[in-house]
């Protein structure tokens, strides 16, 4: 029914859209936390939205990491 390598890419593109879908999440719960401490200490905003880009650069890691194995996943 289906080759091995169309197989391999279904899931790599299911990787890359979980991967995605994922980073968004993670994106909102980080500001979103970003803002309930800078609500609870404004003081602390330098720090915080430090802290805050961070971890938004640590979950856009992922989109870019499944990326690569779908693109790479394709061209094998």
């Amino acid at each position: 029914m289906f080759t091995h390598k169309e197989i391999l890419l279904l899931i790599g593109a299911l990787a890359a859209a979980g991967g995605a879908i994922g980073a968004g999440i993670g994106n909102g719960l980080v500001m979103g936390r970003m803002v309930e401490g800078v609500g609870r200490q404004p003081e602390a905003i330098g720090r915080l939205l430090t802290w805050a880009l961070v971890g938004v650069a640590l979950v856009e890691a992922w989109p870019v990491i499944t990326f690569v194995l779908f693109v790479f996943t394709k061209i094998g």
